[in-house]
């Protein structure tokens, strides 16, 4: 390839590529020049860069990680990406038996020994693109946010950096200083503003991320603890807000603290286990659940 198509692929000036292709002959590319009319830059045929620094089991966790199916932070096509070339980079003998090894592993299929379908999580078009922007170099974010029971409203953010839980991805930001998490899913459009986002210089994301859950558990829900069997565990998790607490109980059962949004919420996910599950307390989910019971028992009596 000639340098001005060098320049053209990768959006960079000419000037660039021929210091690139001097930096890479330095370095021990055996990159060459054929001078005339139809000449340009070539490698030595077969030549493959070998990462010697990759052992067989650091390779493969690449391959496997690279194999999850989620979507996450909008970077899956470029993961995938990746993988190939991490592939090619390997010395020949390694490259079969690494892809036949990767082959042995699923890892988050589309469903569960349920048939549950993986949770997905749509968003409107460009949004992940421009928060992610936004939070990589440091810009503000605008953006127009449909909270649950609310009308939608414009937000302009410091954005901090994403989370993704569950298959839900979350902002964390600050407004006027206040901080602030808002869910992508929620957010009809998105975009990311040229002025400097403030953003504290050292953020632990692990550490906010723990703050804005406890202080998101303590407002406006309801604390349940739950007798259950272990093996319907995940069926009431995948529907609480939060586990405080989790301790082994006899014959199999296991006690769990956790946290719903409402009343209503509590009493529609335990229901749903019928006998495997019984509400220790409140004792307001215990009166709603047998309410519910005995209408239910009336209403088939005959």
């Amino acid at each position: 390839m000639t340098a001005d198509q060098l320049a053209s692929e990768f959006e960079v000036s000419t000037r660039t590529v021929l210091r690139d292709i001097d930096a890479l002959s330095t370095a021990g590319v055996p990159v060459y020049a054929d001078r005339g009319r139809h000449g340009g830059y070539s490698l030595l045929p077969g030549f493959r860069t070998e990462l010697t620094g990759l052992n067989h089991d650091e390779a493969l966790a690449l391959l496997t990680a690279g194999s999850d199916r989620r979507e996450v932070f909008g970077l899956s096509a470029p993961l995938a990406s990746a993988m190939r070339k991490v592939v090619d980079a390997l010395p020949e003998g390694h490259q079969m038996s690494l892809r036949d090894a990767a082959k042995r592993f699923l890892v988050e299929p589309e469903t569960d020994l349920l048939s549950r379908p993986a949770p997905n999580e749509d968003l409107a078009d460009g949004v992940m693109r421009e928060v992610r922007t936004a939070v990589l170099t440091t810009r503000r974010l605008q953006f127009n946010y449909a909270a649950p029971g609310k009308a939608p409203s414009r937000q302009t953010v410091d954005p901090i950096g994403l989370v993704t839980v569950r298959g839900r991805t979350y902002l964390l930001a600050t407004k006027s200083g206040d901080d602030r998490t808002y869910r992508l899913s929620r957010m009809l459009n998105a975009k990311a503003l040229p002025e400097p986002a403030q953003r504290p210089v050292q953020a632990d994301l692990d550490r906010i991320w723990a703050e804005r859950t406890a202080q998101f558990l303590s407002e406006n829900h309801i604390r349940v603890v739950v007798r259950i069997k272990t093996s319907r565990r995940e069926d009431l998790l995948e529907n609480a807000r939060a586990v405080r607490a989790e301790d082994p109980e006899p014959d199999d059962w296991i006690r769990l603290d956790v946290t719903f949004e409402d009343l209503r919420h509590a009493v529609w996910a335990v229901w749903r286990l019928d006998t495997d599950a019984e509400v220790l307390a409140p004792g307001s989910v215990r009166d709603a659940l047998y309410g519910r019971a005995e209408a239910l028992a009336a209403r088939y009596r005959s």
